[in-house]
């Protein structure tokens, strides 16, 4: 089910062949509804100097379903370095998008700083 849909895809599959984990939250939600939350956590991560991958391309995808209800996945890789949350339809038998990658690290203090 995960193909290309967006470019968080390709590595969500790989994360989950070596072994990552999959869990889908319970309700289903209107799609218009993840758009407008995930485009905050694009301005947010921009912010933070961070990129997510997929994210602004499964906010298209979910703006364009607009009103569909959607179920939400978490994979996450086995050594738990990599992130992703995936968009399945109502029947969780087709993903819609997908976005997510590396976990961000953490601003280091001068006291957390390698000497």
């Amino acid at each position: 089910m995960l193909r290309e849909q967006t470019p968080a895809c390709g590595p969500a599959r790989d994360a989950l062949v070596a072994g990552g984990t999959f869990d889908i939250s319970d309700g289903l939600i209107p799609a218009s509804r993840h758009a407008g939350v995930f485009a905050i956590r694009i301005r947010t991560a921009a912010r933070r100097g961070h990129t997510v991958g997929g994210l602004a391309a499964s906010v298209d995808i979910l703006r364009q379903a607009g009103d569909d209800h959607v179920l939400t996945g978490f994979i996450e890789s086995a050594d738990r370095t990599s992130v992703f949350t995936i968009f399945l339809n109502s029947a969780a038998t087709e993903v819609l998008a997908c976005a997510g990658g590396p976990r961000p690290q953490p601003p280091q203090t001068p006291e957390d700083a390698p000497e």
